[in-house]
């Protein structure tokens, strides 16, 4: 195989990835810089992406190195995503405690281990198989591009309430995505539905709240 002069594997499915990537850094910048609804909209689209390129992906031709490269790079790129960008939202805006700091790192820290946990079996998987995966194991990190948004906007009205109930939200969250269930994972028809959701939710918030 001929080496690169550029480390890495490159196609379609990894640049969305890394676009997701970007919008992400971007959001964590937003919201240090106080601009909490560009970040909900930055870690939204960090969610489409990644909606769409594990799909892009398998219809990909990739040798097997690509492929594992694709795994790694995938769950680095969520750590970012969904791990650091939600934690540094909720930390800038609500959670401003020692208490709320504590849980924020733990949060980070779950998505961190749910990720690692996912790269093995799903490294494995794909050696035993060609099918699609059906179910995730525990609540995938990518899940909180839908769940915070809404979460946000309703918690922003609560005043002093706020700290505690994000607090909570986000406690809960970090459980559920180490906890050892299985969920099924969301067909065409219910990703396009995710996506209009998103979309209206940040519609909604500039009609109704600004």
């Amino acid at each position: 195989m001929k080496e690169s002069p550029i480390l890495g594997f490159y196609n379609i499915s990894v640049v969305l990835t890394y676009a997701g990537l970007a919008a992400a850094v971007l959001g964590i910048f937003a919201a240090c810089g106080g601009h909490g609804i560009f970040a909900l909209g930055c870690l939204l689209f960090s969610g489409v992406c990644d909606m769409f390129d594990g799909k892009i992906a398998r219809r990909t031709k990739r040798s097997e190195d690509a492929k594992v490269f694709g795994i790694q790079i995938d769950s680095l790129c969520d750590l970012v995503s969904f791990g650091v960008l939600p934690a540094v939202i909720c930390q800038c805006f609500f959670m401003n405690g020692i208490f709320g700091t504590v849980i924020s790192v733990l949060f980070v820290l779950a998505a961190v281990i749910r990720l690692a946990y996912f790269n093995v079996t799903e490294e494995k998987r794909q050696q035993e198989t060609n099918e699609n995966r059906k179910y995730y194991q525990g609540l995938p990190v990518t899940s909180i591009a839908l769940l915070l948004p809404p979460v946000y906007l309703v918690v922003e009205q609560l005043g002093k309430a706020s700290n505690a109930v994000m607090t909570v939200f986000m406690l809960l969250v970090a459980v559920l995505f180490v906890a050892n269930f299985k969920i099924k994972k969301p067909g065409k028809i219910a990703s396009a539905v995710m996506i209009v959701i998103g979309a209206a939710i940040i519609v909604c918030y500039f009609v109704f709240f600004r």
